[in-house]
């Protein structure tokens, strides 16, 4: 199963509508995200807590590592440069910080807010090597930007 993003941008936007608690709907769109397709192994949100570090926030699938600096590994990468990190070895990426042996691939995406303040990053990993394309990033860049844009 392959994720449909038209679909679900439409019920993300259904379920979020009107909230603006960070926390509420980072959990909402990792339950969606994550049940919507088979690649999706780890899904969650690393949240901005304090200067250069993220801390594990919502997230489905396996533990993930609970503080990771803006210097390390891909997450840290996203937070650190405000750009999408798409991996499709993560044993090729230099720093990659492994918080589950099964990952191959992944995909980070910055969150920004409300005046383009950086929340947190989207974290996908897949147990599949070069899962995600250039296509997924687009699509869920506009999911995030629709729905954490107006959250302070």
């Amino acid at each position: 199963m392959q994720v449909d993003y038209p679909t679900l941008a439409k019920t993300i936007a259904s379920l979020t509508q009107g909230e603006d608690d960070a926390v509420a709907l980072m959990a909402t769109v990792t339950c969606e995200l994550h049940h919507s397709d088979d690649r999706f192994d780890w899904t969650g949100f690393y949240r901005v807590t304090a200067p250069e570090t993220l801390k594990i926030g919502p997230y489905q699938g396996g533990h993930g590592c609970l503080v990771i600096p803006f210097s390390r590994g891909v997450c840290g990468a996203a937070a650190r440069t405000g750009q999408v990190q798409l991996v499709p070895d993560v044993e090729a990426f230099e720093g990659h910080i492994a918080c589950a042996s099964s990952t191959r691939s992944e995909l980070v995406l910055p969150v920004f807010g409300a005046g383009g303040k950086l929340l947190a990053v989207l974290d996908i990993d897949s147990d599949q090597p070069d899962a995600f394309t250039q296509a997924d990033a687009d699509a869920l860049t506009d999911i995030l930007a629709s729905t954490f844009s107006h959250v302070k």
